[in-house]
């Protein structure tokens, strides 16, 4: 290579962010989150359940054998559930397992359970994607069947 070759990739380079390395505890991050979420969904509050979506209109989700797009949609399918006095069962999650998609990228699987006092009312698989923004893990995908 050239000198000016070797100048220009040197630019390049340091113009490039740095690559942070996956997590070494996939698993272990994504646990976190749903907890926080099924904390969340437990005590009502709505924002916080949704704010592990990624807040883009490309967020997808997919439930029913139907695919929507944007967190506007995610947080409007949510909402009636949060509404106060519209009985909501208990969430918790089961099984979750993930593991890294490179240094930006998580693909994870769990089981949700909804359930009201000893009684499951409603349980599934999901999937999902999640990408790294700014050092947070956020959804970008989520693909959720019930059995």
């Amino acid at each position: 290579m050239t000198h000016r070759t070797l100048a220009v990739l040197a630019l390049a380079a340091a113009g490039c962010a740095p690559v942070q390395p996956p997590p070494s505890d996939a698993t272990g991050a994504v646990e976190a989150m749903l907890q926080a979420s099924a904390d969340a969904w437990n005590g009502g509050d709505l924002d916080a359940f949704v704010s592990d979506y990624a807040d883009q209109t490309t967020t997808s989700f997919v439930s029913r054998g139907e695919v929507r797009y944007g967190f506007s949609w995610i947080r409007d399918n949510y909402a009636p559930r949060f509404e106060p006095g519209v009985p909501r069962d208990s969430l918790r999650f089961e099984r979750v397992a993930a593991r890294a998609l490179g240094s930006e990228h998580l693909l994870a699987t769990a089981r949700f359970v909804l359930f009201r006092d000893d009684s499951v009312t409603a349980s599934g698989p999901f999937t999902l994607v999640l990408e790294r923004f700014g050092g947070e893990w956020k959804i970008v995908h989520d693909h959720t069947s019930t059995d």
